[in-house]
């Protein structure tokens, strides 16, 4: 043996709890993969585990509340019905929480998928004072966290969603232009970050536009959260507002860029000689397909709603169809350059843009057509996103509950 052989660092040799471990996790994510109730025989055949094995870690998710029992069924043959297994309902649960431009919400989710409670108050959030509005967001959330756990549920954390720039590293907000916020570390002013503390709630924060497509492949028994066979586990999400921002999901993962600042769609260029953006540069697609910017095309108020600007589209009126089909061309325009950049052949549009869909899929497909280099060979799909309901919401209280399932040493051992 060389002497450099012997002086290379080797992994450290695998522990006993840390086999436990990952096969905890490995027997928790076969449950909740399955896609509909399974039997512990089921999941040692998904699991490559021995049945003794497995039977063990179920009873410790069990015991956790992390996994639930449905009543036996009647058997097919000779011996003991099988007992189907499920993500457990209403017991550990996520909190999602959202500062956008025109509201505040926050959303509780159990394992199982479903909306257990949430509170969204309207509100015209255009630069205001980051202090004021995210110390009444963690009174919201208070007072929601207080109502779940009367019955009888342990929230895990939450997520806080932002529309900017977020530094994922360091929980940082660097830049949202249409709140007017910068240089800021939202957490401490919500007055819900742990620091260790069981008294209080650990809080994340990132994208919105990255949660609320991590919402669109979610499954879960809600009428918001199905599982959907037309979502691919690879595609690009849009999501319209003021603000225009998006996410890659690759193989049902976030694509996060180096800082986490991947998907800014918005801030795209789609005319040098355009008008200028909040952001400081001119020509930005939020110019052209932002809801600010489509309303004022349609000839409608800055606060009228998305209903207002499609009932104008019904009613044929001239200024609202001029301004979808501009707005079309550029969201095309900028849609094929990531196309042509990432190599992506799904593309799902969510927030104020579903209901809109029936007047910018032409022009969207016209732009993709003539721009995509590979448009000849490979068909491109540009859908509504299925969740469109405050998708970041339910994205950020499905990041917490994805870090249950996980890791769920500490829940079994808790």
């Amino acid at each position: 043996m060389h002497r450099a052989d012997t002086n290379r660092p080797r992994p450290p040799a695998a522990r006993q709890a840390t086999l436990r471990e990952h096969n905890l996790a490995l027997v928790a994510r076969a449950v909740f993969e399955a896609g509909g109730p399974c039997s512990r025989a089921d999941v040692a055949s998904a699991t490559g585990l021995t049945r003794a094995t497995v039977s063990t870690l179920v009873e410790q998710l069990l015991g956790a509340r992390i996994i639930a029992e449905l009543p036996p069924l009647a058997p097919q043959r000779a011996g003991r019905p099988a007992v189907p297994l499920v993500p457990a309902a209403r017991t550990v649960v996520g909190l999602g929480l959202e500062v956008n431009v025109d509201y505040l919400g926050c959303r509780v989710l159990d394992l199982a998928g479903a909306v257990v409670a949430e509170h969204v108050e309207p509100d015209d959030l255009h630069d205001c004072d980051p202090s004021v509005v995210l110390g009444r967001l963690g009174r919201l959330a208070r007072a929601l966290v207080a109502h779940v756990e009367e019955d009888g549920m342990t929230v895990a954390g939450a997520t806080l969603a932002l529309p900017g720039l977020v530094d994922v590293r360091s929980a940082r907000l660097e830049v949202a232009p249409n709140l007017g916020w910068s240089r800021l570390d939202p957490l401490p002013l919500l007055g819900l970050d742990t620091g260790g503390d069981a008294r209080t709630l650990a809080v994340t924060v990132a994208n919105e536009a990255k949660l609320a497509a991590l919402a669109q492949s979610a499954r879960g028994p809600d009428s918001d959260d199905r599982p959907r066979a037309d979502v691919p586990d690879t595609y690009l999400y849009v999501s319209g507002d003021v603000g225009i921002g998006s996410a890659i999901v690759v193989d049902r993962r976030i694509f996060h860029g180096r800082h986490g600042w991947a998907g800014e769609i918005g801030h795209v260029v789609v005319d040098p000689s355009g008008p200028r953006c909040r952001c400081g540069a001119t020509g930005c697609l939020e110019q052209y397909a932002g809801k600010d910017a489509l309303l004022r095309g349609a000839g409608l108020a800055p606060g009228d709603a998305t209903s207002d600007l499609l009932a104008a589209l019904e009613a044929g009126e001239t200024a609202a169809l001029t301004c979808l089909r501009r707005a079309g061309t550029a969201l095309g325009s900028a849609l094929a350059d990531y196309v042509n950049l990432v190599d992506i052949d799904t593309v799902l549009l969510g927030g104020i843009y579903p209901p809109l869909l029936p007047y910018l899929r032409a022009p969207v497909e016209a732009e993709l057509r003539s721009r995509v280099l590979a448009a000849p060979w490979a068909a491109l799909h540009v859908d509504a996103a299925p969740v469109d309901h405050h998708a970041a919401l339910t994205g950020g209280a499905r990041e917490v509950l994805r870090g249950v399932v996980e890791h769920p040493t500490r829940w079994v051992e808790g």
